[in-house]
């Protein structure tokens, strides 16, 4: 076993391609500095006590919060699950609205580019979920796969063959971090995982130090921020912290964007404590975040008792219980999701419109599309309480 080293930098000479840049500037030469990642498969997971003590505590909030939803995953699965890629997204500047989610979703609907994005990074952290049971590299590119689809310019779910860089401009020259050179990406990856399939360290910890890896490999050009995110739930699922929900930690490191990155740089400088510390104090906010906003999905839905009129039988009610995990429908929607004609699915739409729960609009030429405004609220507070210092 051994302790984190710090990672180390290499000598590479850029020469861009193509001669003079626009409008008669000079191509830049010079030296610029990819990193090279220790390996951790055999990592000495030394930590402070009291980090060790901070992470057992938020593991067990894990367990408590996935235990309290057992009895009525189905709602809230979804509307966690989408928050996390909502919040995910945002580190990284893309927000939107939950409205302007929920109508990227629609099926035959139009989307803002942010808004379908963030569909995207849904889909991934699906994809994350519905592969933990392997987390490994196939795993990984299928998740980027999911995220960029729609992108392929940044070769959806296939490890880059280019430099990338943060900071510095057009070239990496005096970039802030450049990524490992592109040949180092596969093994460094194996390493990883490696590490993360070992079953002798703590599993918070060992899941941040594997999240804080993965974004020092940087190994796609672009969505590796997200990836990354959705690494964090497939292993979570993978060593059993959660099991039936995911734990919107995105939103409670973007509590404190500054400090996850600050902690990332000291995890390169070879200080694994803070990154772990973020993860612990994180997912403490993001499940009290969480345990609101499905306090206040309840409290919509059983209001919604008392304004319905519609019989037992009718699927007005199912409507209702789709709403709280689909603030924003339409018929083709209420089709898919509750196996009826979509051409009827106004028969139970209209009702819930005439008891206010309902407010109805139009999402592109002839699209009626139907949205709870209490729903997208509580969303929308959701999200906003993620934002906050807590």
């Amino acid at each position: 076993m051994t302790s984190l080293r710090p990672i180390t930098y290499e000598d590479v000479r850029w020469e861009p391609q193509g001669g003079w840049h626009a409008g008669g500037a000079r191509p830049r030469y010079g030296i610029y500095h990819p990193a090279v990642p220790a390996g951790i498969a055999d990592l000495a997971l030394e930590l402070p006590s009291f980090v060790l003590a901070e992470a057992e505590l938020a593991s067990r909030e894990i367990a408590r919060f996935d235990a309290e939803l057992g009895g009525e995953i189905a709602p809230f699965a979804a509307v966690l699950l989408r928050s996390e890629s909502a919040a995910s997204s945002q580190i990284e500047n893309l927000t939107a609205t939950a409205r302007a989610i929920g109508e990227a979703e629609l099926p035959g609907g139009t989307a803002r580019r942010n808004a379908e994005m963030i569909v995207a990074n849904t889909a991934a952290m699906n994809a994350a979920v519905a592969l933990s049971d392997t987390a490994d590299a196939d795993a990984i590119l299928a998740m980027h796969r999911a995220l960029m689809i729609n992108d392929p310019r940044h070769t959806p779910g296939e490890f880059r063959t280019e430099p990338v860089w943060i900071g510095g401009g057009s070239t990496p020259i005096g970039a802030t971090f450049v990524g490992p050179r592109h040949e180092l990406i596969p093994g460094a990856i194996a390493d990883l995982i490696a590490f993360a399939q070992r079953a002798d360290v703590p599993a918070l910890p060992q899941i941040a130090v594997g999240h804080a890896q993965f974004e020092t490999i940087h190994p796609f050009t672009d969505g590796n921020g997200r990836t990354g995110r959705a690494l964090v739930q497939a292993l979570l699922r993978n060593k059993g912290l959660t099991r039936q929900v995911t734990v919107p930690v995105s939103a409670g490191l973007l509590a404190d964007p500054a400090a996850y990155f600050a902690a990332l740089t000291s995890y390169r400088d070879g200080d694994v404590a803070p990154i772990v510390e973020r993860f612990s104090q994180a997912t403490v906010l993001a499940i009290a975040n969480g345990r609101q906003l499905v306090s206040e999905l309840r409290e919509i839905r059983e209001n919604w008792n008392g304004m319905i009129t519609a019989r037992s039988d009718s699927a007005v009610w199912k409507v209702a219980d789709l709403l709280t995990r689909r603030p924003v429908v339409n018929a083709l929607l209420v089709g898919q999701e509750l196996g009826i004609v979509s051409t009827n699915a106004h028969r139970y739409l209209n009702p819930l419109t005439e008891a206010g729960i309902l407010i109805e609009a139009t999402n592109g030429p002839r699209n009626r599309v139907w949205r709870s405004p209490e729903v997208l609220a509580a969303l929308d507070a959701f999200a906003e309480r993620a934002g906050r210092r807590g």
